[in-house]
């Protein structure tokens, strides 16, 4: 095979090298000039170079993480806070309540007194567990909640049943059922709604 002169096997001599275009030539030396001091600032302290680019890397990545993971921490911190155990009503919130019913008993307006307290423990649910009520929610059906902790519901009850005698019974109320639903309201609002859900 060797001896067939139609194949090579020798290598072939490089190309000669071609000068550049002179404007070519200009542009390099010109860069060159540019570049060069650029060159050996970077060449004499690359140690230094290294390190601030790997501590910009690392902040890079930290922030990175930071935000990718912050929105899921934030949604995650508002998923508890939805769903952590709601405190009972502040003290003084409940007081003034009561101070607003109490104005209302003093005209003779029990059955309206009762009725702003009912209203108010219906919100209270309401805050607490939104997912338990719907707008066709009765007193009845709320009072009924499986998970309303006894004292709630018991009290939820009283308040609810004087309001359903006033309103729908037309029973008037006098102020022996105003110190009953005043006395149920005061006891709900001691009562957490902390149930797990």
């Amino acid at each position: 095979m060797r001896e067939a002169g139609d194949i090579q096997f020798a290598p072939l001599a490089p190309d000669p090298p071609r000068d550049p275009s002179p404007w070519l030539k200009s542009l390099g030396e010109f860069l060159e000039w540019l570049l060069s001091p650029l060159g050996r600032v970077l060449g004499e302290s690359w140690s230094l170079i290294e390190r601030l680019l790997l501590v910009a890397a690392a902040l890079a990545l930290v922030w990175l993480v930071w935000m990718l993971v912050w929105p899921l921490w934030k949604a995650r911190k508002a998923r508890r806070a939805a769903s952590a155990p709601n405190a009972p009503p502040a003290h003084v919130e409940a007081v003034a309540l009561l101070e607003d019913a109490d104005r209302l008993a003093a005209q003779g307006l029990f059955a309206e007194a009762a009725h702003l307290l009912l209203r108010r423990s219906v919100g209270q649910i309401a805050s607490a567990r939104p997912d338990w009520l719907s707008p066709a929610s009765t007193a009845r059906e709320i009072g009924a909640l499986n998970g309303l902790p006894d004292g709630a519901r018991t009290a939820f009850a009283t308040i609810a049943g004087l309001v359903e005698r006033a309103r729908y019974a037309l029973r008037p109320l006098d102020a022996e059922d105003w110190q009953a639903a005043r006395a149920a309201y005061a006891s709900f609002a001691q009562v957490p709604l902390d149930l797990p859900r």
